[in-house]
């Protein structure tokens, strides 16, 4: 069992950064693929970044790619994704997720764990 759990939210000014956080409970989080999607009140939760078990391959939606990053670090046991150049339109909750497989992970139902998800407001 795997349960991640989100920090580093809150409010930013466009063109700023965040960083956030996901750290997961479980000794086998470090075999698991991990992403991050977002959610609008009244809308559908969507892909934003996915990463794989190792770290060694990464995927985007179009939206972020080139703004955000993610990256984890296995011996912590944490994912982070790095959000630069924010924009008003990425004002959402962020939530964490985890699959467990090895490989990159894009489509929001295959994610076995998710995160409570985190607040990001970015004021225009």
């Amino acid at each position: 069992q795997v349960q991640p759990v989100e920090s580093g939210g809150g409010l930013v000014q466009a063109g700023g950064s965040l960083r956030l956080s996901c750290a997961a409970s479980g000794r086998t989080f470090s075999s698991h693929a991990a992403g991050w999607l977002r959610q609008a009140p009244g809308k559908e939760r969507e892909f934003v970044a996915a990463i794989n078990w190792s770290g060694g391959v990464t995927y985007y939606a179009d939206s972020v790619k080139g703004r955000f990053t993610i990256s984890r670090d296995n011996a912590k046991n944490t994912v982070y994704l790095q959000m630069n150049s924010l924009k008003s339109e990425d004002t959402d909750v962020y939530y964490c997720a985890a699959a467990r497989t090895i490989r990159v992970i894009t489509t929001v139902y295959e994610y076995d764990y998710w995160g409570q998800g985190t607040q990001v407001t970015v004021s225009s």
